[in-house]
């Protein structure tokens, strides 16, 4: 047997997953305090991921669009 949780968005949804559960083909498990995993920070998440020569490609590069802004087009 495997456990998913489910997200229940309307309750023509529910109706359903009842019916199901009526007909033994799964169980309806009730909790009422359903405790998320702490969400990550972007920043913890994706550090490491670049290369420090990558990096410094990015930096130049954002210099550069940076200094196109400040320029004069007409």
């Amino acid at each position: 047997m495997n456990t998913t949780l489910v997200e229940i968005k309307n309750d023509i949804a529910y109706s359903f997953l009842q019916n199901l559960e009526q007909m033994n083909v799964l169980r309806i498990i009730r909790t009422e305090n359903v405790t998320e995993p702490p969400k990550q920070k972007l920043s913890e998440r994706f550090a490491g991921c670049l290369s420090g020569e990558r990096i410094d490609e990015l930096q130049q590069e954002l210099a550069q669009m940076r200094n196109e802004w400040d320029r004069d087009i007409y």
